[in-house]
């Protein structure tokens, strides 16, 4: 049953004249199949428009936090001097420290200062800082050009999928967001492609190639960043590229899914202690440090872990064995931000893949043998990378209001990127890496698989009650505007399990 199907008590017959603030239908005088067809070429639309540029961004942005381990392989570590593992270790840990404390704060400004301006101005500085580290020359100066990285690039990924809800029904946002979080896995084997050849330029201009790694990607970052001034758009009651009949199209969509994504909303401290008090986004955050920590310790270890398998000394074929299981992992979270999107099973999407990337990680646990350890790296990634643009979509459908899905998102992307600092500090002892796979086990395990098992029971608990008519007294007494300011407690709202 959708959103809108269930009977309310509260709602008039035809379940749109007493939505609040619902705009007259321009197609009013149409038949169904011609305003089917007016919709479907306005997401059309909203998909060639929006998603292919934040996409690039966003490959931009994964790319430049993780080419440390990429610039590892190719000596950054014997020209710094650094100890290892620590020191280098210490260099990853910092990112994630300065991203995380700063996150839960970036949708906020995002919402007040506008995503066209927000999202360039924040690439612009992570460009420059990603620049800066090719020309740092010890330790302290890649302390410090990573802590302004973490700083800088904190709004890029809550922001955009906090935007991304604001635009699409929750029907065919986990699609949208999963296309989106491609991107990071394709960066892994851009990634690795794009250093093998920068590592050629080793020399140029008396800098090693690791360094030439950061000041092009970094260069890279800038321009992108200026010109998304112009590709970046507003939200739906402010976009440019929009006519004012497709505005109300895109407003009323969202409103008859439930929604008050559309609202020109005024920020209030009410919205953040409802994030707080909210249980969704306490066991949310414990979802997505499950599968966050185990994304970047892959990210960040891949090559060294391929490295020492002891197939090849060759620093070109390490980066390029990197490339495959990345590819794998970008078709699979597209594949499943489909099947969630349809089946509305995000739970158990995230349940059957976390389980694929455990049994991966068992295997490089167990095995000696290179050609199982590099299969289990494959799996690995199929588990991983899928589950986090599930989760986020599963966040973002179940929570209501403009300033509280943006707080409970930053929080919980937040807190899983602070987990980034485990990531940074579980493989050290190679070439087996039990310690770091083990640990990956275990957060996968108790965390992404437990906790997806448990918010899927009791949302579908919830759901019962509401069918059933226990939560319809909440609505009792209340004006129309009142009832829709209960957002996600709203009697007739049906979590996406």
């Amino acid at each position: 049953m959708s959103d809108i199907e269930k009977p309310s008590t509260y709602h008039s017959q035809d379940g749109q004249a007493s939505i609040e603030g619902l705009p007259p239908d321009p197609d009013a005088h149409l038949s169904q199949a011609e305003k089917d067809e007016i919709d479907r070429k306005l997401v059309w639309k909203l998909d060639w428009i929006l998603i292919p540029w934040l996409c690039i961004l966003y490959l931009l942005a994964f790319l430049d936090r993780t080419n440390i381990g990429n610039a590892k392989v190719a000596h950054l570590t014997d020209d710094l001097h650094l100890k290892l593992p620590e020191q280098y270790n210490e260099s990853l840990t910092i990112f994630f420290i300065s991203y995380s404390v700063f996150e839960p704060l970036t949708n906020i400004l995002l919402k007040k200062l506008r995503p066209s301006i927000f999202i360039p101005v924040i690439m612009i500085l992570w460009g420059a800082a990603m620049t800066g580290t090719g020309f740092v020359y010890n330790y302290s100066g890649l302390m410090a050009a990573r802590w302004f990285l973490g700083l800088a690039e904190a709004g890029l990924f809550p922001g955009i999928n906090y935007y991304l809800s604001c635009w699409y029904k929750r029907s065919e946002f986990g699609v949208r967001a999963a296309i989106f979080f491609s991107a990071a896995a394709l960066s892994g084997s851009f990634g690795g492609l794009l250093a093998a050849a920068i590592e050629l330029m080793d020399g140029i201009g008396g800098r090693p190639g690791w360094a030439w790694i950061f000041i092009l990607e970094g260069l890279l970052t800038v321009v992108f960043a200026v010109l998304s001034f112009w590709m970046v758009h507003d939200f739906p009651d402010q976009a440019r590229f929009l006519s004012d009949v497709d505005r109300i199209r895109v407003v009323r969509r969202l409103k008859l899914d439930q929604q008050s994504s559309a609202e020109h909303e005024e920020w209030k401290m009410s919205y953040l202690i409802a994030g707080l008090k909210d249980w969704k986004m306490w066991l949310g955050m414990v979802i997505y440090m499950g599968c966050d920590m185990p994304l970047y310790a892959f990210s960040l270890f891949l090559p060294s872990i391929i490295q020492e398998l002891g197939w090849s000394t060759s620093t070109v074929k390490s980066q390029l064995l990197s490339v495959p299981p990345y590819a794998a992992a970008a078709v699979l979270t597209v594949a499943i931000g489909f099947i969630a999107d349809r089946t509305r099973q995000r739970g158990l999407c995230n349940i059957v893949v976390s389980a694929v990337g455990i049994a991966g990680f068992v295997m490089l646990l167990a095995s000696t043998d290179p050609r199982v350890k590099y299969a289990g790296t494959f799996l690995g990634a199929l588990g991983i990378y899928p589950c986090i643009s599930n989760t986020i979509s599963w966040m973002a459908n179940n929570i209501e209001g403009v300033y509280k899905r943006g707080v409970v998102l930053g929080f919980v992307i937040g807190w899983g990127n602070l987990n980034g600092v485990v990531s940074s500090n579980i493989y050290f002892n190679g070439p087996r890496y039990l310690e770091g796979h083990g640990v990956m086990v275990a957060y996968m395990t108790l965390f992404l698989l437990g906790g997806s098992l448990l918010m899927t029971t009791l949302l579908r608990i919830e759901n019962n009650k509401r069918l059933q008519g226990k939560r319809d007294y909440r609505a009792e007494g209340k004006t129309l505007k009142e009832i829709e300011a209960l957002g996600d407690n709203k009697p007739d709202f049906i979590y996406t399990v």
